[in-house]
């Protein structure tokens, strides 16, 4: 089967999940890291060279006040009991997003994470934390104001390139799946400039419910697609 390099997944679902059982939305939060993990383990196991997953968007600040303190929580409590069997998995952990805007806690569970998994080489994991594709875009022109303003690049000189390396997946291949779970269909404001060409791919089934046998599909359903990239059928063949 041809798989691919780079699979992005926006974890969607959890609070419906909840709901549908009578439990608060914290508990479909909780029961969404069954699935992270499954996934973490299954594109290891495939040889699947990286993996990012949208944790929480910078438009999720707007959510009741009590239940973004619930998940900044659950992320110091994920990482504690995650980190070692990351590591021990050779998984690279990094995170991507403004994590200046999080909590203090968080953002030290965070570096450790990343300090310690730095020089790991099985599956690269990013874990997109107060993140937003727009948000993104702006960092990475940010970047390239101030090194035209100090004189080490003009504008002539600015390319895809050297606008990709301000990006926060730089170094990493661009997705070639994009997953969404939940049934909605759209990318809600996650990598905006990255998934330019990017197979996307909805799924109905709740993120909690998420399992071996839908992320099989999904790779099933990619493996069938032709990339063209622009391209006519008889030139990519």
């Amino acid at each position: 089967m041809n798989l691919p390099r780079h699979i992005a997944i926006i974890m969607d679902g959890n609070g419906r999940w909840a709901r549908r059982r009578g439990l608060p939305r914290t508990a479909g939060h909780k029961a969404g890291m069954t699935p992270v993990r499954t996934a973490i383990e299954e594109c290891g196991r495939r040889g699947i060279e990286a993996l990012t997953l949208f944790a929480f968007s910078s438009e999720n600040w707007r959510r009741p006040a009590a239940e973004v303190a619930a998940l900044m929580s659950l992320f110091v409590e994920a990482i504690d009991k995650e980190l070692r069997s990351l590591h021990e998995s050779a998984v690279r952990v990094r995170f991507i997003g403004d994590r200046l805007s999080l909590p203090i806690k968080l953002q030290k569970r965070m570096l450790k994470a990343e300090t310690q998994t730095a020089e790991n080489s099985g599956l690269k994991l990013q874990l997109a934390v107060s993140y937003g594709g727009r948000w993104d875009i702006l960092n990475a022109t940010h970047r390239l104001v101030e090194l035209c303003l100090s004189g080490v690049l003009s504008t002539s000189e600015i390319s895809e390139e050297l606008f990709g390396a301000g990006l926060q997946l730089a170094g990493l291949p661009e997705p070639d799946l994009f997953i969404r779970t939940g049934g909605e269909h759209r990318i809600s404001n996650f990598l905006l400039w990255d998934l330019a060409y990017t197979e996307l791919y909805f799924a109905d089934v709740l993120w909690p419910d998420f399992g071996v046998p839908e992320l099989e599909l999904a790779l099933e359903r990619y493996a069938a697609r032709e990339r063209r990239f622009g391209l006519t059928a008889e030139q990519s063949n």
